[in-house]
């Protein structure tokens, strides 16, 4: 209820009762206005009530969550089933807009806040864990090897004569086929043995980025996590060879994001060196049972770039009034829907 409605129900039982009342509710709104205002995590942890009062007020701004709408136009939400609907706050509209996952859509503006904070939050989890001048990230519904391959296509736009990935071997299978899903050519650097564990060995590494050139290597991809006796790729060393080649450097820190020694680790890399962009996963740090990963990174045009390049579903038609170019593909002219 708002203070109308609470001056109006003073005909109906005590005012003292109300004001009580009035108080506590102020309480739960205040913590979802400093939640929007600093969009930062809160220093105590949300209640079931808080947390419910909030999703269903988002629910209500979506447009088919509207008095009287009935649910039959463009990007309208709609739910065949009850039970799904109940069990997403009534909120269907999805995310992104026009091919670009972090374009706000018009009719779900509740669904377009929920993400923009989903987003700011991560982000402020990734400054806490210890990578304090991350650009920005954002949140994608996909694997961490689908981002990994996202993020190795869009930079090889910018690399046309590019077709290798360097990559420092790691017995898992995601990281690999994330290579050749892109379409490009793993070149595999061994690890060394160094006592019980197995190591990068950057001399290789070196001796592969004089040897095919920099303008033919779309990235290195390196590890933070993974199991034993492999260890953490040397970031730092790593990083410092990128950035004397010029040759951008990927991350692969899956389950990285809940250790800060492996964001310090990222951190320092960056510092020292070139450190392109670094994807983790949602289920493995955040133990979310739908899996998703976050995608970061120290350039903001990158991050921006690497959003524009995710396929959302419902992309406007480019008419003859416009020219644009994706992917690197022209397109021009007109084309009928």
């Amino acid at each position: 209820m708002n203070t109308q409605s609470f001056t109006l129900a003073e005909r109906l039982i005590p005012a003292t009762y109300l004001q009580q009342a009035a108080a506590s509710k102020r309480t739960r709104e205040n913590l979802i206005r400093t939640l929007i205002e600093h969009k930062k995590w809160p220093e105590e942890g949300w209640d079931d009530s808080v947390i419910e009062l909030f999703l269903n007020d988002l629910s209500q701004m979506d447009s088919n969550n509207f008095p009287g709408n009935s649910g039959v136009g463009e990007r309208e939400s709609r739910f065949a089933s009850a039970l799904v609907a109940r069990r997403h706050f009534r909120m269907g509209h999805g995310i992104g807009r026009s091919g670009d996952i972090g374009e706000v859509q018009p009719k779900a503006a509740g669904s377009s806040l929920l993400i923009k904070l989903a987003n700011a939050l991560l982000l402020d989890t990734i400054r806490v864990m210890g990578v304090n001048n991350s650009a920005g990230c954002f949140l994608v519904p996909m694997a961490t090897g689908m981002s990994l391959v996202l993020c190795m296509l869009t930079i090889k736009q910018d690399r046309p004569g590019a077709k290798f990935v360097l990559w420092s071997r790691i017995d898992q299978k995601a990281c690999f086929k994330s290579i050749i899903t892109a379409g490009l050519h793993p070149i595999v650097i061994e690890t060394l043995m160094s006592g019980d564990e197995l190591r990068t060995d950057l001399v290789s590494l070196e001796s592969q980025m004089a040897t095919l050139g920099s303008d033919n290597i779309v990235c290195v991809l390196t590890t933070t996590s993974c199991f034993a006796p492999r260890v953490a790729d040397n970031l730092d060393p790593i990083a410092a060879l990128c950035q004397r080649y010029n040759i951008p450097h990927v991350i692969n820190n899956a389950y990285g994001l809940q250790s800060t020694r492996l964001m310090k680790l990222i951190q320092e890399a960056a510092r020292k060196g070139r450190v392109d962009c670094f994807v983790q996963s949602t289920d493995k740090n955040f133990l979310v049972p739908v899996g998703g990963s976050i995608i970061s990174g120290f350039d903001k045009s990158l991050l921006e770039k690497i959003a524009k390049n995710y396929p959302v579903s419902g992309a406007r038609v480019i008419t003859s009034m416009e020219n644009r170019e994706v992917c690197g593909y022209k397109f021009e002219g007109e084309q009928s829907k």
